[in-house]
């Protein structure tokens, strides 16, 4: 990228993507050239939108021919009643499906002292991180199939299967039953209802895209405060089949009405598929840098919903008190969601993404490493649960920032892909260092702390690569 020396910079092939400046596929039917006033007033209102949306840092736009209908900033609604039923269906989705991966201690807690007892935390953690990896590494496939196909068929056909692997979970009872109904049926139905979710809010808002996007994501923290308090509550008295059966209902309930709300603003576009559309984004280095951070805040992210309740009982909190943990982390994660996505409009997303992640390593670091009483466990969980919540909502709006909109499913995917890696690994590795340092979770606690810190180091460098180290709107 070349900087003149007053910080401005021309946009043109590999710099920063903008929708607003992007051409591409321009149709037969577009190509009659516009009327000297029809140019003046186009680029009259790119310069005016840059001005008002400086996410390119103070980057000066070029002079460049409209972008076809439907993609430039001025054709986004960034509101309506169907933006909003989207906005709302998103929620519910989002309620069943990183709702229910926000109960994974809760999960773990149960098979440890129940039918996985003879199995080690490490083992039965790979549970739960296969179906936090599936939920967000299976977008790298569907998101292809979200921009060629939409969500008519792909809403219904997630819902059901997610509902029928919740189903089989409830009659299982062995380590591979177990694995295979929540870890990888859950794990696939979940991430076809999240990808659709998570895509149509996108092409809906543009300049208020990080805080629509907050409010969907807040229904995944409003089902980790009310499903944990539901299945500590009913599995001592229905038992735990009946428990999870009561969440596949939940899920046919619930995705079964977004079903009807949620959809893409823009048509699908059927076309093969070629191996290299997943691979050329690799080619902007931000966008690299991007998901490599992505990668090392999913290495740790999922560490405290797994283990807190574990570690809590060990360090000696009050058993009463150890149900309403994850609630708590959940509970403050609602605001941490809205919040900064709000703001994020305000002052850049790339600005309030690092500012996260330091927060989330600085907070991990400070209060979970040396807190040894019920108070420094509440108070991390509660800090933890703000700033950590937002990284999911903000991190597709930075993708989309940086995308065309017409392959924000394509491109998502690879960034969900690299990030579910971590979530994939980090539990287990978590696991194996307790297991190393016999039952003690100082390890487990420094390593956290430390991937989420050198997360927001590659936020850092992907920022510095558009607009070096300028304090700027981004």
């Amino acid at each position: 990228m070349h900087d003149s020396d007053t910080g401005s910079s021309t946009v043109h092939q590999d710099q920063y993507f903008d929708i607003s400046t992007k051409v591409e596929d321009q149709t037969a039917e577009s190509s009659e050239k516009p009327s000297i006033d029809q140019t003046s007033i186009r680029r009259t209102s790119l310069r005016e939108l840059s001005e008002d949306d400086l996410e390119k840092g103070g980057a000066e736009v070029s002079s460049q021919p409209a972008a076809p209908p439907g993609l430039n900033p001025d054709d986004f609604p960034d509101g309506g009643l169907e933006a909003w039923l989207v906005v709302l269906g998103g929620s519910l989705i989002l309620f069943c499906s990183f709702g229910i991966v926000n109960c994974s201690g809760v999960f773990v807690e149960y098979y440890t002292t129940g039918p996985l007892s003879d199995y080690s935390s490490s083992d039965i953690t790979w549970i739960t991180s296969l179906q936090a990896f599936l939920v967000t590494g299976s977008n790298l496939v569907i998101g292809r199939l979200f921009d060629s196909y939409g969500t008519r068929l792909l809403l219904p056909i997630g819902t059901i299967i997610y509902a029928f692997g919740l189903m089989v979970l409830s009659l299982s009872t062995k380590y591979y039953q177990i694995i295979l109904s929540q870890g990888v049926v859950c794990g696939i139905g979940a991430a076809t209802v999240f990808n659709c979710a998570n895509n149509s809010t996108i092409t809906w808002f543009y300049r208020y895209r990080a805080a629509a996007l907050g409010l969907v994501v807040a229904g995944s923290s409003i089902g980790g405060i009310v499903l944990p308090i539901l299945m500590s509550h009913l599995i001592p008295k229905i038992g735990f089949p009946w428990t999870v059966r009561i969440l596949g209902f939940i899920v046919l309930a619930f995705c079964g009405v977004a079903s009807f709300t949620v959809k893409s603003r823009l048509p699908p576009q059927s076309k093969p598929f070629h191996f290299a559309e997943l691979v050329q984004p690799f080619r902007e280095l931000r966008f690299s840098l991007v998901v490599v951070a992505a990668f090392f805040f999913f290495w740790g992210l999922y560490l405290p919903f797994n283990y807190l309740n574990i570690q809590a009982a060990q360090q000696g909190v009050n058993p009463t008190l150890i149900p309403y943990l994850l609630p708590i982390v959940n509970a403050v994660s609602i605001p941490g969601r809205i919040i900064p996505g709000i703001l994020a409009d305000r002052i850049g997303r790339f600005n309030m993404m690092l500012l996260i992640a330091i927060l989330s390593s600085v907070i991990t670091l400070a209060l979970w490493v040396p807190g040894t009483t019920t108070a420094t466990t509440i108070g991390f969980g509660a800090a933890y649960g703000f700033t950590s919540g937002a990284f999911i909502s903000l991190a597709p709006a930075v993708i989309a920032q940086i995308s065309d909109i017409r392959q924000i499913g394509a491109r998502s995917g690879v960034l969900l892909f690299v990030s579910s890696l971590g979530a994939l690994t980090g539990a287990p590795i978590g696991g194996a260092i307790i297991t190393a340092q016999n039952g003690q979770y100082l390890g487990l606690k420094l390593f956290t702390g430390l991937t989420i810190g050198v997360a927001a180091v590659f936020l850092l460098l992907a920022r510095a690569a558009q607009v070096k180290f300028k304090f700027v709107k981004i």
